[in-house]
């Protein structure tokens, strides 16, 4: 019996209801978990998800079983426990359980104790009137989609024929992509070796194969020798992408700005040997690029500096290709992220795209004539995305738009929970444009 399962449910539900109170501070949900005592931390990880991905139906369901706010504490509670029963047919436990676990966790936490009362009271009721409560909440559309009504509408606005499409890919998890390492072999060799350790994969990418199912990356043959990195398929297209359509690339000068984790970083220096200057303005966050880079065998020069404050970091010699992989809602990843929507506000958009739109005017004047700037972004809304882009050109007479997978956009589980037909399909939301400079 693993640490997990030794944990009481009533101790993952108090862990649980804490991390959803730090997300509604503001605090990002990986840090949140992060700070949960290690062995509670992998069952308090995948209720939180869980709970996440249905908390718009679970605060329509509060609504309307308490009126009244209750304190922040118990509201949290009651929401995990709402959205964990809300979901029957994926339930890990089975309702009663849940509801007098749940206000086990109300009676072992000071904040909530003198309310226990109040939350068995509205978790019976819950269960006592289930259909009813569930199709009155239906009508809110928060609660049908699981995403605020901002996010809602832009994406009606955005892709009105693929806007629930989308938002029906964030309520189910993102499958496990890894990113098979050039100088180390090819997918279909790293597939043999994933056979052998008794770990089922396909290929989906000329880079990557994707896992049936997750699995720690201890478990993964070679990681530690760097074989491999986990890497979503859309983000695997950055690399070849920037450095395709030199004649030869080997000893190219090449800027990959904001650069951390270093997974962009890195999957360029395993397909060529090339200059690589990594920048990210956090200290932190370069860190983790160093130790990318360290379990790959790679080397890059990383440096910590703002990509905006060219004079504060930049040698004074233009680069042949610059990778720009901006600042950005993450919309596209909420699947794998699920507090990001919850944590974004609709103002956070316009104030995003205008730290795109100075890093690409600041940046563009380091590129030499002839190289290539690839502008990307995780994220599935238009002003983050060709909007952006489009802008841009308008407004730079020597930027020239290069074949470009431009959005790409989450695709929703089969009904069936198998696999989709196109296995390259399936990736988290990103767009790409490809921009070569034109002599003035």
């Amino acid at each position: 019996m693993n640490d997990e399962q030794r944990q009481p449910l009533w101790r993952q539900l108090q862990a649980t209801t804490k991390v959803l109170y730090a997300i509604r501070q503001g605090q990002s949900g990986t840090a949140a978990v992060a700070a949960v005592e290690a062995a509670l931390r992998p069952g308090v990880q995948a209720l939180s998800f869980e709970v996440l991905r249905s908390l718009g139906r679970a605060q329509a369901l509060r609504k309307l079983l308490a009126p009244r706010n209750p304190p922040p504490m118990v509201d949290a509670l009651l929401c995990t426990a709402l959205a964990l029963l809300s979901c029957e047919e994926n339930a890990t436990y089975d309702a009663f359980t849940l509801v007098n676990q749940t206000v086990e966790a109300a009676k072992k936490t000071l904040p909530i104790k003198p309310q226990a009362a109040f939350v068995n009271a509205c978790l019976r009721r819950f269960l006592r009137e289930r259909e009813a409560l569930m199709a009155q909440s239906g009508r809110d559309p928060v609660a049908r989609w699981n995403h605020p009504v901002w996010w809602i509408e832009r994406l009606k606005a955005d892709w009105p024929q693929d806007w629930q499409d989308i938002l029906s890919a964030a309520e189910h998890p993102a499958p496990m992509v890894l990113r098979v390492n050039d100088r180390y072999g090819t997918p279909q060799d790293y597939l043999a070796k994933l056979r052998d350790a008794g770990l089922a994969a396909r290929a989906v990418g000329p880079f990557s194969v994707q896992l049936a199912s997750a699995c720690p990356v201890g478990r993964l043959p070679g990681f530690g020798m760097g074989w491999v990195s986990v890497q979503d398929g859309a983000a695997q297209l950055a690399a070849p992408l920037l450095l395709q359509g030199f004649p030869i690339t080997s000893g190219l000068r090449v800027l990959d700005a904001c650069a951390a984790p270093g997974g962009k970083t890195a999957h360029l220096l395993e397909i060529a040997d090339i200059d690589v200057t990594a920048l990210d303005v956090d200290l932190v966050r370069c860190e983790r690029i160093h130790q990318t880079l360290q379990r790959l065998g790679l080397q890059a020069r990383v440096v910590a500096a703002d990509a905006a404050d060219v004079p504060g970091w930049w040698d004074g010699q233009l680069f042949d290709a610059i990778l720009l992989d901006a600042p950005c809602s993450a919309s596209g990843i909420v699947r794998r992220h699920p507090d990001i929507r919850w944590l974004r506000r609709a103002t956070d958009i316009a104030q995003l795209a205008s730290l795109q739109a100075r890093l690409l005017q600041r940046l563009w004047p380091l590129l030499k004539p002839g190289g290539r700037l690839l502008y990307c972004t995780c994220s599935v809304f238009r002003a983050e995305g060709d909007e952006q882009v489009a802008a841009f050109l308008a407004d730079n007479s020597t930027a020239k738009m290069l074949a470009s997978p431009g959005h790409l956009l989450p695709t929703p589980i089969s009904k069936s929970g198998e696999p989709t037909d196109n296995p390259g399909n399936d990736h988290d939301g990103f767009f790409y444009a490809l921009l070569e400079k034109t002599a003035p």
